[in-house]
């Protein structure tokens, strides 16, 4: 994915479930240039909209004066939804921020993106992938920076910390370390 988002004009864009991907199939479509459609294997949850494809990135899940944001894309963003209600029995008010496409929210005007992404409030990353890149839009990141697992797909992730534990002690962390 990060080899994909660093060819120039190519629109990349991860959708998070059929919502999006409705959404992302439209971009394409209407898009002058070649686009990536970045499609999950499993099932997922329905937790979007769809509109955040429009504008890159999109708040899927918030809360009055959130303590961090979680923000993923593709099928990571249903696991931040679940990590998000986690953190909220635990008390640490969390946002979710699906970003199919990073190239389409850093075309927004600068209100728009400060509006998804508020100063001052820590975000983690979550994408299954690479973090390269994340340092962009997150003050920490969640993701496979290694080669070489070999298991089911949920046995995988499981290991690489990709679930919601991992999520929910790694955004309890950065909450309290920003606060």
């Amino acid at each position: 994915i990060a080899t994909l988002r660093a060819i120039p004009s190519l629109q990349v864009i991860r959708p998070a479930d059929a919502n999006e991907t409705v959404a992302a199939w439209r971009a394409a479509v209407a898009h002058d240039g070649p686009t990536a459609l970045v499609l999950s294997r499993q099932n997922l949850t329905v937790v979007t909209d769809g509109s955040a494809v429009a504008t890159g990135a999109g708040i899927v899940h918030d809360t009055a004066n959130p303590e961090v944001v979680l923000l993923a894309t593709g099928s990571e963003v249903s696991l931040c939804v679940e990590a998000a209600a986690a953190l909220h029995a635990a008390g640490v008010a969390a946002r979710v921020v699906s970003m199919p496409s990073w190239d389409r929210f850093e075309a927004q005007a600068a209100e728009y993106r400060s509006s998804v992404l508020p100063a001052g409030v820590p975000v983690l990353s979550v994408e299954a992938a690479s973090t390269f890149g994340w340092a962009r839009w997150a003050d920490e990141s969640i993701g496979i920076d290694r080669f070489g697992a070999s298991a089911p797909g949920g046995v995988v992730l499981e290991n690489l910390g990709i679930n919601v534990a991992n999520v929910v002690a790694r955004a309890t962390a950065l909450a309290q370390k920003k606060g």
